[in-house]
């Protein structure tokens, strides 16, 4: 410090070590706040611990930052004592970048959480004393503590009227709390007082505040108290999203990606929806992870996917675990892992996921959950169906039928599944068979023929299959082969592999419809290709013996290994008969249809 420095007064010193900073010159700026904090004068104190904080003209130093700030606070300076309450409100470490942006209250209300730990207790005292000494930033850090801050500090109405204060000071910050402080008492049913409400968060998006852009965004976009314009709210959102609020950023990506109130643009709204999620919003993250797994113009990609579903859930997003799940179910993007699915819909079934809760206990059953699991899905279960949830109380029924995390109790089984059937398609289907079977119930095979049937009209493919058999053989009513047939080809159609024997069977002759071995036999193969060891030994039999008009001893010796590699005996006396001898013209040995069901 030169000799006329150490001269001046400690005011001169002050004055000018303002004008020095204003004018860049931050080093002989701090040196003149340092000569005129030593003589005691807090806004000098004040303005060094701001030097240390930002590293304004001088290394940064929390350490020596706080103590100057404190000392300057203790002595009623009220900027100091706003600063250090939002110091320790967003930690010591984190709150450097708040006081960058201006305003000590700058930050509250972010959708960003701050990565360093408060002290709330701490940041009360000096915001009290802020507050109190006529601080509009102070007061709205104040009515922050007391509305968020832990239960001991929570005081609501204290907090509105601090929030007030600052609002009517002109404190933006203020003006949003304030606004949010109304809403809560409102609730939305006095007109006068929400035209209030918006009136203050427009005075808080007016300067750019970017939750107060946010929530008026969504009040436009819903018509609140405001005529309903998504235009409007996609501008409003894309400022707040330009400003780092993560849901703005989501919600803008939305729109982009879908064209509502915004021309679409895919590319930039996924962009928008990556900011978000990397800046911690699960809803974000979980959209991108469906984008990358519905794909699009390029085909999915499930790796990706699953990295953005499990940023997600460990967010706590539960769609997002249950599709983390899947793709642990299926291999796709990932191993395939039962074990790691069960954990994934185990923590979307505990959020309240009701088709993870269904996924969760199908892999139960199926042994590969943890102990306990059993029955934390049961009592899922029953607590839903208890509601009037009819998926749980199919689930709930299933679990009595099979004894999962319960002792077996058919007659249970039967009453849920009973309450289930009226709008649960698996439940129409289970309550028929356990009605044909005399499960939990009295045996009534037309009743039970009726709700497979019910279960068959909507497509469920098991039912249909189920209804074929009832109509082949007669029971629970009338035989109508042809009916079968039918119901039998269009199961098949979508995959269901002993329907496939069963339409070559009923084709193959000895049923109530025309008889066409060619049909048979590409219906026999169809099976065969798929795994069914009777379909395997038909396919045998019509190649060794030509009853499709096709001979083929090679391929039928391969298809009869194929069925006496599955145990059946059958297969093995006709891979005995095989050369030399040829086979008779028309001995095919029919094979019932209705053995589909056990096979």
């Amino acid at each position: 410090m030169s000799l006329t420095e150490r001269l001046i007064s400690p005011q001169a010193a002050l004055r000018r070590g303002i004008k020095c900073a204003e004018a860049g010159r931050t080093g002989r700026a701090f040196r003149l706040f340092s000569r005129a904090a030593r003589a005691g004068l807090p806004e000098a104190q004040y303005r060094v611990g701001r030097c240390y904080l930002e590293g304004s003209g001088v290394p940064v130093s929390r350490a020596d930052a706080v103590s100057w700030l404190e000392k300057a606070a203790e002595r009623g300076f009220v900027e100091a004592q706003a600063t250090l309450a939002t110091l320790y409100l967003h930690g010591i470490v984190g709150a450097v970048e708040t006081l960058h942006q201006g305003a000590a209250a700058a930050r509250l209300f972010s959708a960003n959480a701050s990565p360093a730990a408060p002290d709330m207790e701490t940041a009360a005292k000096w915001a009290r004393r802020a507050a109190e000494g006529g601080s509009a930033d102070g007061q709205a850090l104040l009515g922050y503590l007391l509305t968020s801050g832990p239960e001991s500090l929570r005081d609501l109405p204290t907090a509105r009227e601090w929030y007030r204060k600052s609002a009517e000071a002109g404190c933006p910050q203020g003006a949003l709390g304030y606004a949010l402080a109304l809403g809560q008492e409102n609730a939305g049913n006095d007109e006068a007082r929400n035209r209030e409400i918006v009136a203050w968060l427009r005075k808080a998006a007016d300067v750019e505040l970017p939750t107060a852009l946010y929530l008026l965004a969504e009040i436009t976009d819903r018509g609140f108290c405001v005529p309903r314009d998504p235009e409007a709210a996609v501008k409003l959102y894309q400022r707040a999203a330009e400003r780092g609020h993560r849901s703005a950023q989501a919600r803008y990506g939305l729109a982009l990606m879908e064209g509502r109130g915004v021309r679409a643009n895919q590319v930039e709204g996924e962009t928008w929806l990556r900011k978000a999620a990397l800046a911690g919003d699960p809803e974000a993250a979980a959209l991108v992870g469906d984008l990358y797994a519905k794909g699009g113009a390029l085909p999915p990609n499930y790796a990706e996917a699953a990295m953005w579903f499990r940023r997600a859930s460990d967010a706590g997003h539960k769609g997002a675990a249950r599709a983390l799940g899947m793709l642990y179910l299926t291999g796709a993007g990932v191993p395939r892992d039962e074990r790691e699915a069960a954990h994934w819909f185990r923590l979307a079934a505990a959020a309240g996921d009701a088709q993870a809760q269904v996924d969760f206990a199908n892999l139960v059953r199926k042994g590969a959950g943890e102990p306990g699991d059993e029955l934390k899905a049961r009592e899922w279960f029953e607590q839903a169906a208890a509601s009037g949830d009819l998926v749980a109380a199919f689930n709930l029924g299933v679990c009595f039928a099979e004894g999962v995390g319960i002792e077996r109790d058919e007659r249970k089984a039967a009453e849920w599944l009973r309450k289930a059937a009226d709008g649960i398609v698996n439940a129409q289907y289970w309550y028929g068979r356990m009605l044909l079977e005399g499960r939990g119930v009295d045996a009534d095979p037309e009743a039970g023929r009726e709700w497979i049937a019910k279960a068959a009209q909507q497509g469920m493919v098991e039912a249909e299959v189920a209804l074929a058999e009832l109509l082949l053989n007669g029971r629970g009513g009338a035989k109508d082969h042809p009916a079968a047939l039918a119901l039998f080809e269009r199961a098949a159609g979508r995959g269901h592999v002993g329907a496939m024997f069963a339409a070559g069977a009923m084709w193959g002759g000895g049923h109530e419809v025309p008889t066409d071995r060619a049909v048979a036999q590409r219906w026999f193969r169809a099976g065969a290709e798929r795994g069914h060891p009777y379909a395997q030994m038909m396919l045998g039999r019509y190649l060794a013996r030509a009853l499709a008009g096709e001979r083929d001893l090679a391929q039928a010796r391969l298809w009869l290994e194929k069925a006496a590699a599955q145990g059946l005996a059958e297969a093995r006396g006709d891979l005995a008969a095989l050369p030399p001898a040829p086979a008779a013209a028309d001995n095919g040995q029919e094979v019932p249809a209705a053995r589909v069901a056990s096979h």
